[in-house]
């Protein structure tokens, strides 16, 4: 029994995760629909910014994020998980060659690289100014 319903279940909620927020957005563009057609039907004007932004039109163009921050957080962010990993492992008494301590080192490496691309991102940024 529970052979059967365990995976019914977990596609079941698969399918759900994907899909509701698709029904959701699609529910809320039909109502944006409708709010224009009902102002048509009184003979309203409309706002060429509203009705872009009430049919899903493409947005106000955003100012670029600033790349150098974002990739010096997920650097900072990767080496404390490395060190928290490296900090586990010998406290479970594990040693140099634990399996956690080649996590640790992905980790970190990732980190590294995190910073070094963070170190590229803002010499260029500054190069452009």
């Amino acid at each position: 029994m529970a052979d059967v319903i365990v995976p019914l279940v977990f596609f079941g909620f698969l399918g759900a995760v994907i899909l509701v927020p698709i029904w959701l957005r699609e529910r809320t563009r039909q109502s944006g629909h409708k709010v224009l057609q009902d102002a048509l039907e009184r003979g309203q004007t409309l706002d060429p910014a509203l009705v872009n932004q009430l049919t899903g039109g493409t947005p106000a163009k955003a100012p670029p994020p600033d790349r150098a921050r974002r990739t010096l957080g997920n650097g900072v962010v990767l080496l404390a998980l490395a060190a928290g990993f490296v900090a586990a492992t010998f406290m479970s008494g594990g040693g140099w060659t634990d399996s956690m301590m080649m996590a640790a080192a992905i980790l970190g490496a990732l980190g590294a690289a995190f910073l070094l691309l963070a170190l590229v991102d803002y010499a260029s940024k500054q190069k452009e100014q």
